[in-house]
């Protein structure tokens, strides 16, 4: 509760200043905005399990209560579809919605802010193409004193806003890095977080025992307690079909993410260069003994 008095308190004090978000440049490729969507794991936190894809309602337990993720389909009334591009980037990658208030930060807008430009038209072009769901969308129910004042408060301490390039890296570890931190987020699951629910960079990766989707694996390169022993194939087989290489399938929301929600995309319509240069990355990250317990 320390920690939600302090972060409200900053909330009042902090001097926050939110720019206008500039139009990524029109209309993007939504073909190949899925493939983007595919890496983010189609964004299947958006989408019940039921379906329809993005039309939120999602439940999302944390230790400051339970967040309802938001309607991203073309509605619009219920969803984004009279948004511009600008709003919608506001969103993705500040965390501002178009009446100016704060999201909160269960939306990893930090690592988001991080994404292409070119990467960011796409993907909002795929979105315009979601079919309509009129699902209303639900207010959170937080433990937080006067919530919109505290996401103002963290987004101004926790989340500065990070320089986006025009393009992606085309291939190799650079770009494996790229989407692990901006695309795929891998690092907004598989990384602890401290009272503030600010992830622990000096753990990047290394598996939660106790997160809001349960335990979660180390996945960096510790022979012990990670995926050191894992070659290259063994990860792209993992991203393309949930496969482990003792042949056990991966379950509950990597599971999502590989197969898609409801018939939206996953990471197994993703290009398999970009599944290799994920690989790749994984295997360069520093290697943190810390074993998830069964």
């Amino acid at each position: 509760m320390k920690a939600l008095g302090i972060l409200a308190m900053a909330a009042f004090v902090a001097v926050a200043c939110t720019p206008e978000a500039p139009d990524v440049g029109g209309t993007g490729d939504a073909v190949r905005g899925k493939e983007v969507a595919a890496i983010a794991g189609g964004c299947g936190c958006h989408t019940p399990e039921n379906g329809p894809v993005g039309a939120g309602g999602v439940e999302i337990e944390t230790p400051f209560g339970v967040f309802y993720s938001t309607n991203i389909t073309s509605d619009s009334t219920a969803g984004i579809g009279d948004w511009s591009d600008a709003e919608i980037e506001g969103a993705l990658r500040r965390g501002v919605l178009r009446d100016g208030s704060v999201e909160a930060p269960v939306m990893p807008y930090p690592l988001y802010g991080g994404m292409a430009d070119e990467d960011v038209r796409d993907l909002i072009a795929w979105l315009r193409r979601l079919p309509a769901s009129a699902t209303k969308n639900r207010l959170h129910e937080v433990s937080l004193p006067l919530p919109r004042l505290a996401f103002w408060g963290w987004r101004t301490l926790f989340a500065p806003t990070v320089a986006a390039p025009a393009k992606a890296p085309a291939s190799g570890v650079e770009r494996g890095e790229y989407l692990v931190h901006r695309v795929a987020i891998c690092g907004d699951c598989h990384t602890p977080r401290n009272a503030f629910g600010v992830s622990d960079a000096s753990n990047y990766l290394a598996g939660v025992n106790d997160g809001p989707i349960g335990k979660v694996p180390n996945i960096t390169p510790d022979p012990a307690t990670g995926v050191g022993e894992w070659d290259e194939a063994d990860m792209i087989s993992l991203l393309q079909d949930g496969m482990q290489p003792d042949l056990d399938n991966v379950q509950g929301k990597m599971g999502d993410v590989v197969d898609g929600v409801a018939g939206g995309p996953g990471y197994f319509e993703a290009r398999d260069s970009d599944l290799k240069a994920i690989a790749e990355y994984l295997k360069t990250v520093p290697a943190i003994s810390h074993r998830v317990a069964d």
